[in-house]
């Protein structure tokens, strides 16, 4: 890249959050400058977060179905693949993604600077201290990395983080997870289905209290069918890292000791050595940078978007948020700041769990008149074709419109499943009513007839 030249836009980080910002500025036009500190497109998404950990996720899925079918059983099927051998599918995956990426970013004309990215002003973007770039705009997207406290030794080789477990070389008899929020639960769900032992370790009094009530108790519910300990209302007050293990000591007075710990409370956004104060921003005590609702940074012509501002830390509404960045910058359509606030939850946890809208302790609180309808899977042909009877799909609508307020799904591809409905509550006019699932022919056996069966057992309530 050549020394002192202008751009239309600088955006720091290829991840989703940098990739959505980038495409939509790059096809109105705009001439955009990506910048990435890491040596591959793709970011902490692609490289060391969601696509490794998703794929690893499905390998031990695949592996536990396998497992447990009676046929593969009166074969005397019993493989038992390392970690290591788990996590090898995801490589090409991260390939081909990388590959992907880059060409999008080739096709669109966006030029990519690898390196660390610094403010000089509010204008003036350095590249390695070296390069120099004038600009109108920039947004960061600059993601998070794993909360590090003082006083935890992460190079010991039996403490880990979300980012370093992804490199473990050997099945462990037992972990403990240390912080049950989302990423905590995912690994506790994937390390249990390997029938390693595991110590869940939760500083609040339920698990992932964001969620509707029900969701929340079916996951706890169900994890501990399988095993997981479940150690609600604790916090560490010390780590002692040993030879032959790791005792994660309470203030509660209580010690657990496993193979290897976990550690999974939080992120921080990666905003340290950006120059922020240059050009008058602060992030907070975890990183992270307040935005307004088009993600506007408190400096006019700066964004910030993804993991960087915080929750709810997707991929999925990263990118959204990148895409709503660039409309504000456009000067176009801010409907698109709107749809970046009505994200669904992915959570993968075994089984999956997702969501939308409203939940019943929301609408209780709001005192809006509210009707629930339920379909739980064990009752569905599919579910019960795939041996995955575990779960529910809960739909929240408003007893005197209809009109869908939530969507709440636990139990095998419900990460899938909350698309049908999210494409229903996003109708205008009217539209947005619970009577068209029972108005709609669903395909028989599928896992989407839920919805039918959830809308019917709703409207019963009413009668």
């Amino acid at each position: 890249m050549s020394k002192d030249r202008n751009v239309d836009v600088v955006v720091i980080g290829s991840g989703p959050g940098g990739e959505g910002a980038a495409m939509q500025l790059a096809k109105a036009g705009k001439r955009v400058l990506l910048v990435e500190r890491y040596d591959r497109i793709g970011g902490g998404c692609t490289h060391w977060g969601t696509i490794p950990s998703k794929a690893l996720r499905y390998s031990i899925n695949r592996l536990t179905e396998a497992l447990n079918n009676p046929l593969f059983q009166e074969c005397g099927v019993n493989v038992k693949p390392s970690v290591a051998e788990l996590t090898r599918a995801a490589k090409e995956v991260i390939s081909s993604q990388e590959t992907m990426r880059r060409n999008f970013y080739t096709r669109n004309d966006v030029e990519v600077a690898f390196g660390h990215a610094r403010f000089e002003d509010a204008n003036t973007i350095s590249i390695n201290e070296e390069d120099r770039v004038t600009t109108k705009n920039v947004v960061i997207a600059v993601g998070s990395r794993p909360y590090h406290p003082e006083g935890v030794d992460f190079s010991h080789p039996r403490i880990f983080d979300s980012d370093t477990i992804l490199k473990l070389d050997h099945k462990p008899h037992s972990i403990t997870v240390l912080g049950a929020g989302v990423i905590g639960c995912e690994y506790a769900s994937m390390f249990r289905n390997l029938s390693i032992k595991i110590n869940l370790v939760n500083s609040r009094s339920e698990l992932l209290d964001f969620l509707d009530d029900e969701i929340s108790d079916a996951l706890s519910y169900h994890m501990r069918e399988h095993g997981v300990v479940i150690r609600h209302n604790e916090s560490f007050e010390k780590i002692e890292a040993l030879d032959d293990g790791v005792i994660a000591h309470m203030k509660s007075g209580k010690h657990f000791k496993t193979d290897i710990l976990l550690w999974a409370t939080g992120r921080t956004g990666n905003t340290q050595d950006l120059g922020l104060e240059k050009i008058g921003l602060v992030a907070d005590s975890r990183g992270y940078l307040e935005v307004d609702d088009c993600f506007q940074t408190a400096c006019e012509n700066v964004f910030a978007v993804g993991d960087v501002i915080g929750f709810p830390s997707l991929a999925s509404a990263a990118y959204t948020q990148g895409r709503a960045a660039g409309m504000r910058i456009l000067g176009t359509d801010e409907a698109q700041c709107k749809l970046a606030s009505e994200i669904p939850s992915g959570i993968y946890t075994s089984p999956e769990i997702s969501c939308i809208g409203k939940t019943e302790k929301e609408l209780t609180e709001e005192k809006v008149p509210y009707e629930i309808g339920v379909a739980n899977f064990k009752s569905l042909a599919r579910a019960q074709i795939l041996n995955q009877r575990v779960g529910m799909l809960k739909l929240l609508f408003n007893r005197d419109t209809l009109e869908i307020l939530g969507i709440h799904c636990f139990g095998a591809s419900a990460s899938e499943i909350i698309h049908i409905g999210q494409a229903i509550m996003n109708q205008k006019d009217g539209a947005n009513t619970i009577k068209y699932f029972t108005e709609t022919t669903f395909n028989y056996p599928t896992m989407a007839e839920a919805y039918r069966v959830a809308a019917l057992n709703g409207l019963n309530r009413l009668f």
